[in-house]
């Protein structure tokens, strides 16, 4: 069996180095010449919650050699079509495409290469590539865990090889409501990733702060309400029914909702949101498949986003140089959170 993980930057850094040492071997595929040369050299040092080094393979996509059973797809979503049409003929007969982007990527990775080898992994953890060949996990250790599902057609056992490789790093919860998964994990996105990227600070800057906190839970029923028009049935997040927690109708429970976003986020606290790093890094973030995927579902279904709109907007001023991410940032949405 081949496997491989393309695009392996902060999280895939992470993914390589705990499936490697618990003994699979895998190869990990990046176009960063000085990380890759970091990873041969070095091997992957895991920093923060955790401090570990591992020696690993890194290989330049030019080097992939298939047929690979599996290809754990992580780069960002703004180039998929070319991205999936170069592994396609990397895969063998029965090889599936398992894709652990942000946002709701398996239709469009399916519309290229079949329902059928299209697998989705949600993350719930967060990681910063903080040098070549260095990661930095930024969650705890015993917070860590995937949920995952596949298209239709996938066959079982495909699902339970994706299942087994990555219960080397953490738990696995495997979905039959894959798209509910990605919703869940969209909401945590947009809000805390969103949000952290407008005042330039992590998930706990968002969560632990008195009027980002009340942005966040507003943030939270546009998503919710948006999911439930398209249809969505959100899934639990490690085990909370996340919609019950923070969906509101009325100001006793949205104040609730408040009070409960710092406890379930302390695990979490130290996150630097992954739109955050592209910007720092001069590159495009992924604001359209976030928040942007978020109002793009209340305008097909009639539902009002004005926070997500707004977090969209300021992003893309922020990632085009008009403004900076800065704690400041938060007097743009104060009519929002009255």
């Amino acid at each position: 069996m081949k496997y491989a993980i393309y695009g392996a930057g902060s999280l895939g850094t992470v993914m390589g180095a705990y499936l490697t040492q618990n003994g699979v071997d895998i190869e990990l595929v990046n176009h960063n010449a000085q990380h890759i040369d970091a990873l041969c050299k070095n091997g992957a040092h895991i920093t923060g919650t955790v401090d570990f080094t591992v020696p690993v393979k890194a290989i330049f996509p030019y080097e992939m050699q298939g047929p690979y059973d599996v290809i754990f797809l992580m780069t960002k979503q703004l180039e998929n079509a070319k991205t999936v049409q170069f592994l396609a003929p990397l895969l063998s007969p029965d090889g599936v495409i398992a894709t652990l982007q942000n946002g709701i990527p398996e239709p469009g990775v399916a519309e290229l290469i079949g329902a059928d080898r299209t697998v989705g992994v949600v993350v719930e953890w967060g990681a910063e590539l903080t040098g070549p060949g260095v990661s930095r996990l930024t969650s705890s250790p015993d917070a860590l865990s995937f949920h995952m599902g596949g298209m239709e057609g996938v066959p079982e056992e495909k699902l339970e090889q994706i299942k087994s490789l990555l219960e080397h790093m953490c738990p696995v919860h495997t979905e039959e409501n894959l798209i509910g998964a990605r919703w869940s994990k969209l909401l945590i996105n947009a809000t805390f990733s969103g949000i952290g990227t407008v005042l330039g600070g992590t998930f706990g800057d968002v969560s632990n702060n008195k009027l980002p906190r009340k942005l966040a839970v507003r943030c939270m029923k546009e998503c919710i309400d948006a999911g439930r028009a398209s249809g969505a049935v959100f899934a639990p997040v490690q085990g909370k029914n996340i919609t019950r927690l923070f969906y509101y109708k009325h100001a006793l429970k949205r104040r609730f909702a408040e009070f409960l976003v710092p406890i379930a986020m302390k695990k979490h606290v130290d996150i630097v949101p992954s739109m955050l790093q592209d910007i720092r890094r001069g590159k495009k973030c992924e604001i359209d498949a976030i928040n942007g995927a978020v109002c793009e579902a209340g305008k097909k279904y009639g539902v009002p986003t004005p926070v997500n709109d707004r977090i969209r907007d300021t992003v893309k001023m922020i990632e085009e140089g008009h403004l900076d991410p800065a704690a400041e940032n938060i007097e743009f949405f104060k009519d929002l959170i009255k």
